[in-house]
């Protein structure tokens, strides 16, 4: 190589592009050597004699890193577009929820947000109230299962002095605050019975009195309201009046767990990532694909509130600029993908069924593309005319 040796080349290739993944060769391999072009940006050193499994090998792990690369950049990119409380999704199923969300909040009707503890309903619930006409003016929340019973009721409505006997003077209540705003109910199925009376008359004529008052107030909140119990059942078992879920459940927006929705699980740990790191100042960066395999293999019975406190954990506990599967706790650690199984939720597009069915088989036969027609019963043009296709699309 006249000019230049190849740690010059390596060194002007890498100020070129610094993105690019660069694997030396070299008939004198010595430890310093390798050293010395890891520090400089080398993915790799091989030493001749060359041998086909390593080179093979070591392009390959080369392009992986490459796709994780792009992929994290991709993710970014969707989170710099997406709502503050990043409880966003490109899944099918979570992309209906935000139609929804999106339709609902443009309107002046209840809604009621059903879903498992840990899916974000109250995420979802801020991310309406800051799309809708009422953004301007406040958004009050309440999770009716921390309050005691006693103190719900003037909580809500408030109360007059001497309404009881330590009610010195006048309190307004939630209903006052969110006056032309938004009123978020969280844990609503948890409301006494001795309170759903006086909620209820305030979604049907907009009045209230406040406790001890004769007052009668007039009140332009939006409710909206949040549950994980099976509302129905509740309505059966007389815990919540019929007539008030009636009233509430002018919309209901089922918000989907997590496990229903693992296409979402790279671009939510991104997040958490990226938002941790910058809280905890630390320099973590990245997830390390057999980290992130083990992510979505997990079935998270707390949803997305797990996965973030479990992303908190290890941003804090990584000693590196990537995550990996030791900085993950035990049990999410051991998780491993069921082999040969891909799972998709109703309403998954054909094309996206038959993308990541052609890419998983493709990985399991290691990128042999005739053994993977064969399986799937194609052709080897019509999986190169298939990457093609995805590639224009990026």
């Amino acid at each position: 190589m006249p000019g230049m040796d190849g740690m010059a080349l390596l060194r002007e290739a890498k100020e070129t592009d610094p993105d690019i993944e660069i694997i030396l060769m070299t008939a004198y391999g010595t430890v310093e050597n390798a050293v010395e072009a890891m520090k400089d940006g080398a993915y790799d050193f091989i030493t001749k004699p060359l041998r086909r499994s390593d080179i093979v090998r070591a392009v390959r792990r080369a392009l992986e890193k490459r796709a994780l690369v792009v992929e994290n950049r991709n993710l970014r990119n969707q989170l710099a577009t997406s709502p503050k409380d990043a409880l966003v999704g490109h899944s099918p199923t979570m992309q209906a929820v935000l139609q929804e969300a999106r339709q609902a909040a443009d309107s002046h009707a209840s809604v009621l947000l059903t879903g498992e503890s840990g899916t974000g309903k109250g995420i979802i619930a801020r991310w309406m109230h800051r799309n809708s006409p009422r953004r301007k003016n406040a958004l009050v929340e309440v999770n009716c299962s921390a309050l005691p019973e006693n103190l719900l009721e003037s909580e809500l409505f408030g109360y007059e002095a001497g309404a009881f006997t330590d009610a010195k003077g006048q309190k307004v209540g939630r209903f006052d605050l969110a006056n032309k705003g938004t009123l978020f109910l969280d844990e609503i199925a948890e409301l006494p019975t001795s309170v759903q009376s006086k909620l209820l008359r305030v979604l049907q004529d907009g009045t209230y009195e406040r406790l001890g008052g004769t007052q009668t107030i007039q009140s332009d909140a939006r409710v909206l309201a949040a549950t994980n119990k099976d509302v129905e059942a509740a309505v059966a078992d007389g815990s919540l009046r019929k007539d008030l879920y009636y009233r509430l459940n002018v919309i209901q927006i089922r918000i989907p767990p997590l496990r229903e929705r693992p296409e979402d699980i790279p671009l939510l740990a991104r997040h958490f990532v990226d938002h941790f790191a910058t809280k905890h100042a630390r320099q973590v960066s990245n997830i390390s694909d057999e980290a992130r395999s083990v992510l979505e293999a997990w079935h998270w019975p707390g949803n997305v509130r797990e996965l973030e406190n479990t992303l908190e954990r290890a941003v804090v506990l990584c000693s590196r600029d990537s995550i990996e599967i030791s900085d993950l706790p035990p049990p999410i650690a051991r998780a491993r993908k069921t082999p040969d199984r891909l799972h998709f939720a109703v309403g998954t597009p054909l094309r996206t069924v038959e993308r990541r069915m052609i890419e998983a088989t493709l990985k399991k036969n290691d990128g042999d593309r005739q053994k993977t027609a064969n399986i799937l019963g194609t052709t080897v043009r019509t999986l190169y005319r298939r990457e093609a296709e995805w590639r224009s699309e990026k």
